[in-house]
């Protein structure tokens, strides 16, 4: 269960306003975070606590298909990323290093900047707790689920060659 206040975007947030062009050299997850949103959200990393969520309308994370940008996200402390629709890449990249996507355009409608939402990735619930109304994403598949809760591919396939299942 994931629990944090809500930073909320519109349409079409690209990879280059998660993470500036201009960062891409750098490989550090701590050091992309001090950058995250910071060229449409000045104040996101100031504001951002760890277990916050970022919402978004549809299209979130269209552009490049740098894996910088959801790295960027994670490691800022995101705990996940609800938005009505995901570019389908940065959906994969995200997957690939288990940081958590939800599409649930209810909720994204339904939900403001400084809410605070209660999440289950396993049932797809998200519960509004600042105005008390839930919403069903829908949940990820067994395999997705494994993925995610071993906190990446990396950890997942460290995981299976040493035959442990999460």
């Amino acid at each position: 269960m994931l629990k944090g206040r809500v930073h909320k975007y519109g349409a079409n947030v690209d990879t280059d306003a998660i993470i500036p062009a201009r960062y891409l050299n750098v490989t550090e997850p701590a050091e992309l975070a001090k950058h995250c949103m910071e060229d449409i959200d000045r104040d996101f990393v100031t504001e951002v606590k760890p277990g916050d969520i970022i919402m978004a309308a549809t299209n979130f994370g269209c552009g490049s298909s740098r894996e910088h940008a959801p790295l960027a996200i994670k490691a800022a402390g995101i705990s996940c990323v609800i938005a009505g629709t995901f570019a389908r890449i940065f959906f994969r990249n995200a997957i690939n290093i288990g940081l958590p996507l939800l599409e649930c355009e209810q909720a994204v409608n339904g939900t403001e900047a400084g809410d605070t939402l209660e999440v289950d990735l396993f049932s797809g619930e998200i519960k509004n707790l600042t105005r008390g109304e839930v919403f069903t994403a829908r949940p990820y598949p067994d395999f997705m689920a494994e993925l995610i809760s071993s906190g990446g591919l990396i950890e997942y396939t460290r995981n299976r060659l040493a035959g442990r299942r999460i």
